[in-house]
């Protein structure tokens, strides 16, 4: 404020001697000039640019008594963890140092007009060839809280992570007591066998992978059946404080349970959005999903299990080992006998179904639910698993997924680019809004379980609004499906079992504080609605978080057409985008 008093001083004075000529009025510009840029000083420096380097190598891991190399970023399992600011412009140069193509996604990262910098490969960017580099630009406009980043190749997420967090502006306060300190934990899975051969084995057969052999905490399964010396992660806490848990579901293909035995959790943030902070004693997060939980240490001492286990409800094959570390009071002795918990069995779907429905927008005037009312694209997609003639395989068929009955085909070179540059022939703008065929989608299926291949994209005017209805099937067998949209926060305004009824279902929508986030879990024999304004210009991969469905087809991609001007347009390509 004396900043800019003084500055409107100097203006004053310039204009009582407004005819001064010479040397007097040449020194005041100067101190005008001086002052302005003393007063500006504060709001250039508030937003960063922060550098990150990413040396993508192989190296050694041991986990269940058996070692293999692993492909890691700078040697870590898990990754490291990139701070930052909202506001704030963060720089990543990966440099590829394997065998295997690579590239990195900034999972909940905005990339308002910067899609280049999304990294899906083969969507908005051709992959890192082992030798090669490229620097990932993008600026954290207007998100502050947990995302987090991962490859999207192949299976290499599976090893190849870590979290995003994101602080607040310097001054700007959470919206939740402050706590004391803050725990970046990362739930994964683990197995004994390469991951890139566990899925080419599926590929090859036709059928469904491998399970994992452990889920991980921190990158550590704990102490297990046949390998009872391994630690687990250890959280050293004093009593009487506060913790903010920033928790990340990196796994590959399984929803888990996280429980701490003795304590209470606050949820207060999901996917990097404000929540209404609710307490509960287990969370449940999909793969893609983030949650931030306050710990409050209210025992005096002792060692208190952490645990993260699967949930499922669906009749598959799933790693049903739980993953342990220790929550430890400081000053208790290693003796102690550690505080047990017990899990939810795997399939408790009320208590999964509780905890997302207690999920809640802050809707704060500070950080308000901005959902859109009027809808320009009401779309149905169903979100299904099917099967393709294979010659070679078991069965001579291969298992595919597929939304709307389209299994996407991946093209040889990146989207962004065939839209960018107008390329003809990489993809068509077809993809259709509603089912091809309507049936009762979770009741009785049809004998024909085929797909149809393509890659379709669906296209969006800029800034239009879209409802978007994700409807299981019961095609094979239903099954949760957490569904994360690149580019775009949506919310999620409705959920239910069955088939979606368009007359009454959205009669129960909730359009006031709807739970906004990137990941949403359709729950098995179910639909989830969701909303969002199409206001970011490229292309955004919406696809399956289980990377088995993924890998099976279960993914599309929207393409949003540039708005007026410069500032509604997507940015050129960098110079080092790299080429397929």
């Amino acid at each position: 404020m004396q900043c800019i008093q003084q500055w409107l001083a100097s203006k004053g004075e310039a204009v009582a001697i407004e005819s001064t000529k010479g040397v007097a009025m040449a020194a005041l510009e100067i101190r005008i000039m001086l002052l302005l840029a003393a007063c500006l000083l504060p709001l250039s420096v508030e937003a960063m640019v922060r550098h990150y380097k990413f040396n993508v190598v192989l190296k050694n891991a041991t986990r269940l008594c058996s070692t293999k190399p692993i492909v890691t970023v700078n040697g870590k399992f898990a990754g490291p963890t990139i701070y930052a600011r909202e506001d704030d412009t963060v720089l990543v140069k990966v440099v590829n140092h394997v065998k295997y193509n690579v590239s990195i996604h900034w999972h909940g990262v905005r990339q308002l007009r910067t899609g280049w910098a999304d990294g899906p490969a083969y969507i908005t960017q051709c992959p890192i060839q082992p030798g090669q580099a490229y620097v990932y630009n993008f600026t954290l406009t207007g998100q502050r809280g947990t995302l987090w980043w991962h490859a999207h190749i192949l299976w290499l997420r599976a090893t190849v992570h870590g979290a995003l967090v994101i602080l607040p502006k310097l001054g700007v306060p959470y919206p939740f007591p402050k706590p004391n300190m803050e725990q970046v934990i990362i739930l994964s899975e683990w197995w004994k066998s390469d991951t890139e051969a566990v899925i080419n084995e599926a590929l090859k057969s036709g059928l469904a992978p491998n399970v994992s052999d452990a889920h991980t905490i921190n990158g550590h399964p704990g102490p297990v059946q046949g390998c009872a010396s391994q630690e687990g992660f250890k959280l050293d806490v004093q009593p009487g404080n506060t913790y903010l848990l920033r928790i990340i579901n990196a796994a590959l293909n399984e929803e888990l349970f996280f429980k701490i035995a003795g304590h209470e959790l606050t949820v207060v943030e999901v996917d990097a959005v404000y929540t209404k902070p609710f307490k509960t004693d287990t969370i449940v997060i999909a793969p893609g999903q983030t949650t931030n939980v306050l710990l409050t240490t209210n025992h005096a001492a002792g060692k208190y299990l952490v645990a993260a286990s699967p949930f499922t409800d669906a009749p598959i094959a799933i790693d049903n080992k739980t993953a342990t570390a220790t929550l430890h009071y400081s000053g208790t002795l290693g003796s102690t006998i550690t505080t047990l918990t017990s899990m939810p069995p795997k399939n408790a779907t009320p208590l999964a179904t509780s905890f997302t429905d207690s999920l809640r927008s802050l809707n704060s005037k500070r950080y308000p639910a901005r959902v859109p009312l009027k809808i320009d694209h009401n779309l149905l997609f169903t979100v299904s698993l099917g099967i393709s003639p294979c010659a070679t395989c078991v069965n001579n068929t291969r298992v595919v997924a597929d939304i709307n009955n389209v299994t996407f085909v991946m093209p040889k070179i990146s989207l962004l680019q065939a839209h960018f540059f107008k390329i003809k022939g990489v993809f068509t703008d077809d993809f259709p809004g509603n089912p091809p065929v309507v049936y009762n989608f979770t009741g009785t299926q049809p004998s024909n379980l085929n797909t149809m291949k393509g890659t379709r994209l669906y296209r969006l005017a800029y800034n239009s609004t879209v409802q978007l209805v994700l409807q299981d099937t019961g095609m094979i067998t239903p099954e949760n499906h957490p569904i994360h949209l690149h580019g775009f926060n949506f919310f999620v305004v409705g959920t239910g079992q069955g088939n979606f009824n368009p007359t009454k279902g959205p009669k129960k929508f909730n359009l006031v504080d709807p739970v906004e986030r990137n990941t949403v879990g359709v729950p098995a024999g179910g639909w989830t609605a969701i909303r969002f304004r199409a206001d970011n210009p490229g292309v955004w991969f919406m696809h399956c978080h289980l990377e088995i469905h993924t890998t099976w087809g279960l993914k599309m991609a929207f393409v949003v057409d540039n708005g007026k001007g410069p500032n509604e347009s997507l940015l050129p390509p960098p110079s080092d985008l790299p080429k397929c």
